[in-house]
């Protein structure tokens, strides 16, 4: 319940916050232009990322390698793309961050090892075993 107050309430509670400050300084126009602009510049950043990541994607798969990064990779552009659509100035950072070839590949490894530890704590409570015959058919 608190992670579902979070996301639907809280975020959006930021952003009107977030919105009015910044509307306060430098003005509603402004604020609604670089709402605009931010979303534009975003979506046309996420759109290169997505192919370079599509190209690298394909050049593995060439290669006879499975493009694991390059999948996750391209969910979080599109996640990051979301993000940047919609209007407030959290989200687009929040995007912005998951834009960023350095920071993305950050978060991934942060995300990845962290389900590694929980899966790895799930494993050790299973056996694994071979059931072997002793009595063979005989025709």
């Amino acid at each position: 319940m608190n992670s579902f107050f979070l996301l639907f309430i809280g975020v959006p509670a930021l952003e009107v916050f977030l919105m009015i400050k910044i509307g306060g300084e430098i003005g509603a126009l402004n604020t609604v232009s670089l709402i605009l602009l931010t979303a534009i510049v975003g979506i046309y950043f996420a759109k290169l990322e997505g192919i370079k990541t599509m190209r690298s994607g394909v050049m593995n798969m060439y290669q006879n390698k499975i493009p694991i990064y390059e999948m996750i990779s391209g969910a979080s552009i599109a996640i990051a793309a979301l993000l940047l659509i919609i209007p407030g100035f959290f989200t687009d950072t929040i995007g912005f961050l998951i834009l960023i070839p350095f920071t993305r590949k950050i978060l991934i490894s942060f995300f990845v090892k962290k389900r590694n530890i929980s899966s790895n704590q799930e494993s050790s409570k299973t056996l694994d075993g071979e059931i072997v015959e002793d009595k063979k058919d005989e025709l």
